[in-house]
């Protein structure tokens, strides 16, 4: 009975080790497969999110796709993150950092990049929503672009094709400064499906966990 105990214990933790995924040192990891959105979850309005041609395609109502996968245990504090990004005219959208699933509406933990090349929002792709806002447009409606972000303690840095936009420290106070308490933690990432009129890819969406 303990030898059998003893296997089933050991088949218990090898079972739970191996549902995730952690990254070597400086390597960067794939959270897309290209195919399907294995490890990514929906909360509501689904059908915004779909695979098309190897990317991430957002079209619809309101949605967000978390990434719930099992590299790092979707837990992420210091990293760098790049994805390839394609928006259409007049459409909005974002990725998030550091935030958490809910079941409806605009996340309320982490922190929102933008990705809005022409949408009537003045709030520009690169832009740390709200905290750090971007006014320049650097790219273009209909061409892939590379959006990168970066948090390292309390510096959050955005590149948009490898340029530097942004370059944020977070205050002590920040609780207090930012808009819904927005601050440094840690979390996973998320997509944002705006609004019905919002049509943006994504693909080749990558992470590389730094040292805590």
């Amino acid at each position: 009975m303990r030898i059998l105990a003893t296997i089933c214990a050991c088949t218990l933790i090898f079972i739970s080790c191996s549902s995730v995924k952690q990254p070597k040192a400086g390597q960067w990891v794939s959270l897309f497969d290209g195919k399907t959105l294995d490890g990514w979850k929906k909360n509501q309005n689904p059908q915004t999110f779909s695979v098309e041609d190897g990317a991430i395609k957002v079209a619809g109502p309101i949605s967000h796709l978390f990434y719930d996968g099992p590299v790092n245990n979707h837990v992420f504090k210091n990293f760098e993150f790049k994805a390839q990004v394609m928006t259409k005219p007049n459409a909005n959208s974002g990725i998030y950092f550091h935030t958490a699933f809910q079941q409806e509406g605009f996340p309320d933990k982490g922190y929102e990049v933008q990705v809005n090349n022409s949408h009537s929002d003045w709030r520009r792709t690169g832009s740390l929503y709200s905290i750090q806002d971007v006014k320049e447009t650097y790219v273009k409606d209909n061409e892939w672009y590379e959006e990168y972000i970066m948090v390292q303690g309390k510096k959050i840095t955005i590149k948009i094709n490898g340029k530097t936009v942004v370059e944020y420290t977070e205050p002590e106070n920040v609780g207090k400064e930012n808009a819904g308490g927005r601050a440094i933690a840690d979390g996973t990432f998320a997509l944002q499906g705006h609004d019905p009129g919002s049509v943006v890819f994504y693909k080749d969406l990558k992470v590389r966990v730094l040292p805590n």
